[in-house]
């Protein structure tokens, strides 16, 4: 999966906020056609906490079908083991590869718990697990000792960025074991990431300019034949582009997928609008991420 961009696809709804599989369809189709190192239905981006079991079963079984095998499609689970599972066999069923287990709903837990979570889950599927730490969810060095054992679990996806505890993980893994750099826009923070031995990571601006998100990794990746990656396209595109996204992005609670809704349907993509408790953007910012997005898409050779 560190080969190219990890892609996480916008779900579309009409604007009566129905789901539009035909819309989705559409939308996987094309963010597959680019080359990513896997496809994320269902998750964050995808607005898992706003589906229903059926909208689920139709969102990944369109993202399994488009991907046709030609790259993994990892489904997003959450709430509690138990919903969780329930989540997991729609996926199975579906043909996904593996699940991406999304945080827990409401409450805070203890170490124990959050290993038996896990536990819990990986008990009932045959789909493989990657843990994801973000929020409420934080694995102290035991705890990951314990849920790197679970049979089934493959990886942990890391929305925390914190290196120095990151750092320590990922010396204590089992050899094979998967780290993926899961913070809000993730390409600001792929270097460090990457110094800890975590190059993966997901890209939410991918939903919307593949272009964009492509350049970012290749010139992130230029140095993987020892001479060094090619700084000067990654600061450029950082400062320009990336910088003034997270800063817009962090006007209003929501705006990390919406505002990627928002600049998908710039570019024509029928993903539709947000569902409550998500808000579209207002005039005034969209009209701000209209011009950044043709910045940052003239930085790459490409149009709006």
């Amino acid at each position: 999966m560190a080969g190219g961009v990890l892609s996480f696809p916008l779900t579309s709804f009409h604007d009566d906020g129905s789901l539009d599989p035909d819309g989705f369809r559409t939308h996987v189709a094309d963010r597959i056609a680019t080359a990513p190192g896997a496809v994320f239905p269902a998750c964050g981006t995808g607005e898992f906490f706003s589906l229903d079991e059926d909208e689920y079963r139709t969102v990944v079984t369109i993202a399994v079908e488009e991907a046709a095998g030609r790259v993994p499609v990892v489904a997003g689970v959450g709430y509690g083991w138990a919903q969780a599972a329930r989540f997991a066999r729609i996926a199975e069923e579906a043909g996904a590869d593996a699940l991406l287990v999304l945080p827990h709903y409401l409450v805070a837990a203890p170490q124990d718990g959050l290993v038996a979570q896990l536990e819990q889950l990986a008990a009932r599927t045959r789909l493989p697990l990657i843990a994801y730490q973000r929020g409420q969810v934080a694995y102290g060095l035991d705890a990951f000792r314990r849920i790197a054992q679970i049979p089934g679990v493959i990886g942990l996806k890391d929305g925390h960025s914190d290196l120095d505890r990151l750092q320590r993980l990922t010396l204590a893994a089992p050899e094979g074991f998967l780290f993926f750099n899961g913070a809000s826009t993730a390409e600001i923070q792929a270097r460090a990431y990457a110094t800890v031995g975590v190059p993966a990571y997901s890209s939410a601006v991918h939903a919307f300019a593949p272009e964009i998100a492509n350049a970012f990794f290749t010139a992130l990746h230029d140095g993987d034949n020892g001479h060094g990656g090619d700084d000067k396209t990654v600061e450029k595109l950082l400062r320009d582009f990336y910088v003034p996204f997270v800063e817009l992005r962090d006007r209003v609670p929501g705006y990390a997928v919406s505002l990627v809704k928002a600049a998908a349907r710039l570019r024509g993509h029928p993903v539709g609008p947000v569902r409550a408790p998500l808000t579209d953007p207002s005039a005034a910012d969209l009209a701000d991420l209209t011009t950044l997005l043709a910045t940052g898409l003239d930085l790459v050779g490409a149009v709006l």
